[in-house]
């Protein structure tokens, strides 16, 4: 794979060149580089997006035939009317129910109760997840190939609840489209369920976009297409929003139901401020933008573009880039897996955005775990503070990725509401709270004059890019591998892919901190990545998978096309996916200092492995 870069010299490692890899080469990604890429107000002249592999959701796959694809009218899906572009929803009848659901679409209610899964793990199981996952899937939530500008559009809210008025800002080519909202989750192999779907709405040509001098932010200032109300129909949980023109045009806009009133034993956490650093659509992300005010459509950088020309704020009102999942982003890559095997297992879980954990930090001591998925980068102090708190109080938190909490961003409204403009300047001299607040310059958090480096939270420390490496097991004693069979010094193949962790002796992080798996990575200057574990006392306890390939790897076996989620290797799939159940054992239960305290196993596992390699970053400064 060609790999492409971002420049960021911010960003350190034993190889440190000065630049930081494109999100997708650093994962195993294609990507590409359009230079006629299209957007609003010029459609038609960019090439199809090409083939991609499995570290990527690709807009290529087709499903047919069998009793995967049925009618939406079958089960009973609410529509929402609409005479134009600017026209509200109006309300229709509810969802038919499928025999055996119960009568609350809430996935928290009734309470949750302890039963064994299949391999004999006591888990928490949520009657109303097992239920909804009862229900039938529908296939055609995949979409098919499109070119830039074809479709797109984005909401004006990352997240909502029922009750709460969700509008779309769409711009097509196609002279009318529609909705689909589909709940992702397990369904029976299939992996979402169609939930709701609008009538057709006259499809427009919006407007370019406006670059923002001189914190070159793309932003969207276009005209409402849809307004539709989240209600008790629409079960929390994970929804991605298809967009379908009449001509086959189709993009996604994610979307989170929350429930700010759940107690459910787990919370997993998406990572949309992550995903809005990487999005390149306009030209700019946090990572690289355009000379002299170019806009281009297109998640891969063109020709001319530098960390320099950078984004200092990006904005929620636009669109992600058409060839990143189809609008999904980082969602189906790096999140889908663990929600579908979270759902299968029917695990008593809900769901939010990191920005609702900005907003709303408080309520993560009302959950047992927090669940990080595979790229969680970008946290506020109000984040990483409530993250702390919750630990201290007995919460555990699970890091499921690599670089975790790495940089610090804060939040800031746009004409549209609360929280749309992402502010990271990832220069202390160039934000304008130095001096000022220094606690929250949008730094890399270890850096001055923050100096809170995420070791102190997660544990491990960010090391470098472009690993490729086995996972090699070093405790297989370990409650984490009870079950897996597998052994001491035994290889998982290529789980060590792209960013990683590591346990740094000597650093400013917990000193109790046990080293699970113990993996050389060789490829970037003998460096290790680790699978670590530390309590706090009296409190809880923090999983790190040390990779940003862990959540890839446990995709088990779907009827989801193998071109969007493709399996793994049986031979890694197994054990992790039993791993998996053995951290939810632990977190989802109760504070794990009292039920699986950490004894500092590290120490252990570097007097075998050696000293601490030559050119590894500290971050202690």
């Amino acid at each position: 794979m060609a790999s492409v870069r971002d420049e960021d010299p911010t960003e350190p490692g034993p190889a440190d060149d000065g630049h930081r890899r494109d999100p997708g080469a650093e994962r195993g990604e294609a990507t590409t580089t359009d230079a006629d890429d299209s957007g609003p107000g010029d459609v038609g002249t960019a090439a199809p997006p090409p083939g991609l592999d499995r570290r990527r959701f690709l807009t290529g796959a087709l499903v047919a035939g069998g009793a995967l694809v049925a009618g939406a009218g079958a089960y009973g899906v609410v529509r929402a009317e609409s005479t134009g572009s600017n026209t509200k929803a109006r309300t229709r009848p509810r969802a038919t129910r499928q025999p055996g659901s119960p009568s609350s679409t809430s996935t928290t209610v009734p309470g949750p109760a302890l039963a064994r899964t299949s391999s004999g793990v006591l888990l928490p199981i949520s009657p109303a997840i097992v239920a909804e996952n009862a229900k039938p899937g529908h296939a055609w939530w995949v979409t098919t190939p499109q070119r830039a500008g074809d479709i797109e559009g984005f909401a004006d809210r990352v997240s909502a609840q029922s009750g709460d008025a969700v509008t779309l800002f769409v711009s097509t080519k196609a002279a009318h489209f529609h909705v689909e909202a589909y709940r992702m989750g397990y369904y029976d192999r299939v992996g979402a369920r169609l939930v709701w779907q609008s009538d057709e709405v006259t499809g427009i040509r919006q407007p370019a976009p406006s670059l923002v001098s001189p914190t070159n932010t793309i932003e969207c200032h276009w005209s409402p297409s849809l307004t539709f109300t989240v209600d008790d129909t629409w079960p929390p949980g994970a929804y991605l929003l298809k967009l379908v023109g009449v001509t086959s045009e189709q993009q996604f806009v994610p979307l989170c139901v929350r429930d700010d009133s759940s107690h459910a034993a787990v919370v997993i956490q998406h990572s949309v401020t992550t995903w809005q650093a990487y999005n390149r659509w306009g030209g700019y992300s946090l990572y690289f933008g355009n000379a002299g005010g170019q806009l281009s459509y297109v998640h891969a950088p063109g020709p001319g573009g530098s960390f320099a020309d950078r984004a200092r704020i990006v904005s929620f009102d636009r669109p992600y880039d058409h060839d990143w999942a189809s609008g999904a982003a980082d969602f189906v890559g790096n999140e889908l897996p663990v929600l579908y095997q979270a759902e299968r297992l029917g695990l008593d879980v809900t769901y939010w955005t990191d920005v609702d954990f900005h907003a709303r930090p408080q309520l993560l001591t009302n959950h047992r775990a927090l669940v990080s998925l595979g790229h969680d980068e970008y946290w506020s102090l109000q984040m990483r503070d409530g993250a702390r708190q919750a630990l201290d109080a007995g919460t555990n938190l699970a890091f499921l990725g690599a670089n975790a909490s790495y940089r610090q961003i804060r939040m800031q409204p746009s004409a549209l509401g609360p929280d749309r403009q992402q502010v990271c300047y990832k220069s202390a001299t160039e934000d304008p709270m130095y001096g000022v607040d220094d606690a929250i310059v949008t730094v890399n958090w270890p850096q001055p004059p923050v100096s809170r480096p995420e070791c102190r939270l997660i544990g491990s420390t960010y090391q470098d890019i472009g690993a490729r490496a086995d996972l090699v097991v070093g405790d297989p004693a370990s409650w984490l591998f009870q079950g897996t069979g597998l052994a001491a010094g035994q290889r998982l193949p290529l789980v060590v892919q792209g960013e990683f962790d590591r346990y740094v002796p000597g650093q400013e992080g917990p000193a109790n901190v046990d080293v699970l798996a113990h993996s050389l990575v060789a490829n970037r200057g003998g460096n290790y990545s680790d699978v670590t574990w530390y309590t706090t006392p009296s409190g809880g306890g923090v999983f790190d998978s040390g990779t940003a390939t862990w959540v890839g790897s446990i995709t088990g076996d779907s009827d989801i096309p193998g071109n969007v989620l493709p399996p793994a290797s049986p031979a890694v799939v197994q054990p992790l996916q039993r791993a998996m159940e053995n951290l939810y054992a632990v977190i989802a239960i109760g504070p794990a200092s009292a039920s699986h305290p950490s004894t500092g196993t590290w120490r252990s596992a570097y007097r075998t492995s050696g000293s601490v390699p030559v050119g590894t970053p500290s971050n202690a400064d």
